[in-house]
């Protein structure tokens, strides 16, 4: 695949329970969207993005911080129901008619994973050209939370739920070394997806590992809370789309 369209993704609705409007909360003043939108700017491959919202508000941010917001998304794909595949297909079809041309690859980059960068999506981009992957996916590595170390209760007794666990095990002894979709980037072949109604699952589906401080997944206030800790830890000049330096 040789210089492939790409279309990229957000999906941001305007329904949240956790944290009221989510999707366009502040960290450290910046609105939580912003973060991925930015950063999809400074990726160096040719591409288009876009939003996909059915919320007013959430659009404008969206089309503050440089993103393309083409069409309102239907309220079937809306709701707590709707899945982010079928998401991103109807934006994908939407596109392909709208601009009269086919994509190669479609990329959902998670409106919730503001650590993402834009060297991580080209990084994405890349394995995905040089391994001809049905799709790649943001992973990273399990380390307290190993499969080893879960456990199910039985008459009030702590069992093994699917590996056994030699006592005493530190982490650094668990094997195989297990890896979790962190949710923020979700990279698959546009016929691929079509076919299956799927972001990942078949036989080549490939990982791009991302360390722990870049996997952050907000679903609740605490969540909120370490984005922030992070991001004072490692700020981002968001005054500009030009490309940060490498990571």
């Amino acid at each position: 695949m040789e210089t492939p369209h790409i279309l990229m993704v957000t999906l941001a609705r305007g329904g949240s329970k956790s944290v009221h409007k989510k999707n366009i909360a502040p960290l450290l003043g910046v609105p939580l969207l912003a973060f991925t939108v930015i950063e999809a700017k400074r990726t160096t491959f040719p591409n288009d993005y876009i939003v996909s919202t059915d919320d007013e508000e959430i659009a404008e941010c969206a089309r503050r911080y440089g993103a393309e917001v083409p069409f309102v998304r239907p309220p079937e794909l809306s709701g707590d129901t709707a899945s982010s595949a079928a998401a991103v297909i109807h934006a994908l079809k939407w596109m392909e008619a709208d601009r009269d041309k086919t994509y190669d690859i479609v990329i959902e980059l998670m409106c919730t994973n503001p650590m993402k960068t834009a060297h991580d999506i080209d990084a994405v981009v890349s394995k995905m050209v040089e391994t001809g992957a049905d799709s790649v996916i943001g992973v990273t590595q399990l380390l307290d939370h190993h499969p080893m170390r879960v456990k199910k209760i039985e008459d009030d007794r702590l069992v093994d739920f699917c590996l056994y666990e030699k006592p005493e095990n530190r982490r650094q002894d668990l094997e195989p070394p297990a890896y979790i979709r962190n949710g923020s980037i979700y990279a698959v072949k546009r016929d691929v997806l079509l076919a299956t109604g799927a972001r990942y699952g078949t036989a080549n589906s490939r990982p791009y590992v991302m360390p722990e401080d870049r996997s952050v997944n907000i679903d609740g206030p605490l969540d909120m809370l370490v984005a922030e800790a992070l991001l004072e830890q490692y700020p981002r000049d968001y005054t500009t789309t030009t490309r940060q330096g490498a990571v």
